[in-house]
């Protein structure tokens, strides 16, 4: 019988190890290749859309042929960083307005309100679209609720129509908060705050009330308030029937709004449309985020959780 060889054994059992790296070091490689071909095609598609979006291929087409009643949406809380934002209507406005087969324009609402600096922007916008385009009327047509900074927006068109079940008005301004001083005090906390100005913790909800804050910041909203109070005047003018609760913040169902002369009549979108503006064909002009928008936002999210993997994977190689 033959004698094996130790060191013929050594060397098997070596080269058996370095194959194995090695087979080890190149899956980890078509690995990283692997995932280094994806994130660089999801990068390609991603600039073919942006592409796209910038030469306008994917933007919504304007489907008017004639003549049309142009409707713009104010939907929901307004705030800079919402649909119903100052951006987004007054640009559906000025398009509207702009069209040349516009006869009419509908702004529908149905907004609980919001930023009264939004609500003024768009309030602003259409006082002085007006102004541009007399012949072009604008009417604001309620659904479920036209309240606060969304009644704000609304007192600048020529009428308001509302439905009978609509909530419409509270004619006022609300600055919310928290105190958390008794929750702080069954728990043991205690609130160390140092700042430079006597006003610095201002309404600070983790301290009492300061009655001298709680006043500046009556007074504050009062302000506010009052430059609402204005609005409406001027917007409705004799048409308003004033009363002590008019300005209280209280809301009314759209008859009683008419009784009181915050609305006109009752109406929709579509009766309006027909028998005020006479041009039953009703264009969208809200500015809306269109498929390719959405695409491209999810791709970027992709992208991102691709380049993850990949940094993960490269780390992994380098250790």
């Amino acid at each position: 019988m033959a004698e094996s060889d130790p060191n013929n054994a050594g060397e098997g059992w070596e080269r058996k190890v370095l194959e194995k790296v090695a087979l080890a070091a190149i899956a980890e490689q078509r690995t990283t290749r692997r995932w280094s071909m994806a994130f660089k095609m999801l990068v390609m598609l991603y600039l073919f859309i942006v592409l796209f979006l910038g030469m306008g291929w994917l933007k919504k087409t304007d489907k008017s042929t004639g003549k049309h009643t142009a409707m713009v949406e104010l939907r929901g809380v307004i705030s800079s960083d919402s649909q119903a934002s100052a951006d987004n209507v007054t640009a559906g406005l000025q398009a509207a307005f702009k069209d040349t087969n516009t006869q009419g324009i509908v702004l529908r609402i149905n907004s609980p309100g919001g930023s009264p600096v939004q609500a003024g922007y768009i309030n602003d916008e259409i006082k002085r679209l007006r102004g541009l385009h007399p012949n072009i009327p604008l009417y604001a047509v309620v659904e479920d609720i036209c309240a606060s900074g969304g009644y704000y927006v609304a007192v600048a068109a020529d009428k308001i129509y509302v439905d009978k079940g609509s909530i419409i008005g509270s004619i006022g301004v609300v600055m919310d908060g928290f105190g958390f001083t008794g929750t702080m005090e069954k728990l043991g906390v205690e609130r160390r705050a140092i700042t430079a100005g006597e006003n610095k913790k201002f309404l600070d909800p983790f301290s009492p009330v300061n009655p001298a804050h709680k006043a500046y910041a009556e007074k504050l909203i009062g302000e506010i308030h009052e430059q609402f109070i204005t609005v409406v005047r001027q917007g409705r003018g004799k048409r308003l029937k004033e009363n002590s609760e008019i300005f209280s913040g209280l809301v009314w169902t759209g008859p009683k709004g008419i009784e009181l002369g915050l609305a006109d009549a009752l109406g929709s979108v579509d009766s309006v449309a027909r028998d005020v503006i006479k041009a039953e064909d009703i264009v969208d002009f809200t500015p809306r985020e269109n498929i390719a928008e959405r695409v491209a936002r999810r791709f970027g999210a992709a992208m991102a959780e691709a380049l993850v993997k990949v940094t993960a994977a490269s780390g992994a190689q380098l250790r």
